[in-house]
């Protein structure tokens, strides 16, 4: 698939680089304006199935409901099963005939994610989503003590992705996809210290860290994944309107309130990454339906060898891995 960029190269770089303009609803709605005709076909999920985390409201809620609607079949990978099933009547509601269902999936649990991927067995999954996220106020551990966001964003995906391979690979064209965060762009790749054992900790940060991690594991998990016919890709939603980032980021949600996307927005480019044909490139970011840079400061580059240090690390963490 080539990838076009159809905004006017200098408004792309001046949006992506002013930040508050690209991330905001103000960025999508220029770039919306100036999309070819390439959204997904109405029935673009038709005998498809995606599994979505997070997904009982926020980004994840509207991402079910848009992908519902596209006729897929959609599953809730949920912590709470009555919030689970308040979002499913919610998206039937929006979506008349939605075939959504709950699946209970705690990422930060290693029993909950071995689960949820038995409970899937060997049924075809097309298209799997992490849009699951934390942002504590404190450090806090798993139960397998390990960070809590580096579990939820990190550890606990790469764990399911890995135990859903074959429900995946037999499934035609399956898609995985992290969505992460601009956040990210502040933050260099804590391949030393993954766990955040040192330093003052800062939720915020600890977020920023992990969503740095997910970017830069996606070309090692398109490489990793490839022989299996299996594409990965991660991309950012811009600054979004959740209920989340009202609760764990107050200041922030007052100062940028009336520039924030709608949840749906935010879950545009990864409705179209799940559902758009043919299959965008693998291994790529992504925001607002293009490949964007993964760096604009230089203290936040690394090297292959560092990104290679964290994929053992984390892989070993979740028992992927041998120590040996």
């Amino acid at each position: 698939m080539a990838v076009q960029n159809d905004a006017a190269p200098w408004l792309e770089s001046l949006l992506d680089r002013t930040i508050a303009p690209g991330y905001s609803r103000l960025g999508f709605y220029l770039r919306h304006s100036r999309w070819p005709s390439d959204d997904p076909r109405p029935d673009a999920m038709r005998g498809r199935t995606a599994l979505v985390t997070g997904a009982n409201s926020g980004i994840g809620k509207s991402i079910a409901a848009a992908l519902a609607g596209l006729g897929g079949t959609v599953l809730l990978g949920v912590r709470d099963r009555e919030r689970g099933e308040q979002a499913c009547r919610d998206i039937r509601t929006a979506v008349p005939n939605a075939d959504v269902t709950v699946t209970l999936c705690d990422l930060a649990d290693t029993e909950s994610v071995t689960q949820c991927a038995a409970t899937l067995g060997d049924r075809g999954l097309n298209v799997l989503i992490h849009n699951a996220g934390v942002l504590p106020a404190e450090r806090t551990e798993t139960a397998d003590g390990h960070e809590l966001t580096l579990a939820t964003h990190v550890l606990g995906p790469l764990l399911l992705t890995e135990l859903l391979k074959r429900p995946l690979s037999t499934a035609a064209d399956p898609r995985v996809i992290f969505v992460a965060s601009g956040g990210m762009y502040t933050a260099p790749l804590a391949v030393d210290d993954p766990e955040f054992r040192d330093g003052h900790y800062r939720g915020a940060t600890a977020y920023a860290r992990t969503k740095r991690m997910q970017v830069a594991l996606t070309p090692l998990l398109a490489e990793h994944y490839a022989p299996h016919g299996i594409s990965v890709h991660s991309m950012h939603p811009g600054w979004v309107d959740t209920p989340g980032i009202a609760t764990a980021l107050p200041g922030f949600h007052r100062l940028t309130g009336p520039l924030l996307r709608s949840p749906a927005m935010g879950a545009d480019t990864a409705v179209w990454l799940a559902a758009t044909h043919p299959t965008p490139p693998s291994g790529h970011f992504w925001h607002d339906r293009r490949p964007r840079p993964e760096h604009y400061l230089r203290r936040t580059e690394y090297s292959s060898e560092q990104a290679g240090r964290l994929w053992v690390y984390c892989r070993r963490a979740v028992g992927l891995e041998s120590a040996h």
